[in-house]
């Protein structure tokens, strides 16, 4: 069990305390997060749960979230925490002057979509991710579609393209991680990649491209001739 508390760090090291003493870009993406949440649990103190939500999830998949119904089953914690978080992301996003994909998003390769995506191959978890682009190859929203075990066979092509419809997207680029380290495809990955484009096709949305990404590395179905 988890013993060490927030109250046990020195008062100027403590997230809140460092955020009521200094301005907020003084604390680490972690701390802020700390500072949202407030308290851990009986079980794990605050800095050990975010250092878990982080390490199962990724930063940008916490940021990118927006069911907190779904991050407290997946992430393991309560719905008020999840709400928390959510919230917070929320309103951040909502009350950002300069849309950053703007400036970065643009996507010419898979290379640059990789990097978008490369923390997904830290993740303990497997996520299935969609990158979706306008007319210009600009990313205009990023939404987590699966997370846990993702199994291809079981993904709707509704839960792919609604974001695409909603966001007016003229293309998309899937990618999920493999935990194992392992980037090959799987026949299932192939198969279902196959029926994805079939679907896109009929919606009128380019499926540009599949990543399957682990550690530092990535295999792009594009590439391998089998998009």
């Amino acid at each position: 069990m988890e013993t060490f508390r927030i109250a046990d760090l020195p008062p100027q090291k403590r997230p809140r305390e460092k955020l009521l003493a200094h301005s907020a870009e003084f604390l680490t993406d972690r701390e802020l997060l700390a500072a949202i949440l407030g308290r851990g649990t009986r079980k794990e103190s605050v800095i050990a749960l975010v250092q878990r939500l982080v390490a199962n999830y990724g930063m940008k998949g916490l940021a990118s979230e927006r069911h907190a119904s779904r991050l407290a089953k997946h992430a393991g914690i309560s719905p008020l925490k999840a709400c928390q978080i959510v919230a917070a992301f929320e309103l951040g996003r909502r009350f950002l002057t300069i849309d950053a994909w703007s400036r970065d998003g643009l996507i010419t390769s898979p290379d640059d979509a990789w990097r978008v995506l490369k923390e997904m191959g830290a993740l303990k978890k497997e996520q299935l991710r969609g990158l979706y682009l306008n007319t210009r190859n600009r990313v205009i929203h990023e939404e987590i579609i699966s997370v846990g075990t993702v199994n291809l066979n079981l993904i709707h092509p509704r839960e792919v393209f609604y974001p695409a419809v909603q966001y007016l997207a003229s293309s998309v680029i899937l990618a999920h991680n493999h935990p194992s380290g392992d980037t090959s495809p799987s026949d299932e990955d192939i198969k279902v990649t196959a029926e994805l484009k079939e679907a896109a096709k009929i919606m009128g949305i380019e499926l540009t491209d599949h990543l399957i990404i682990a550690h530092d590395a990535y295999t792009s179905m594009k590439e391998r001739g089998l998009l």
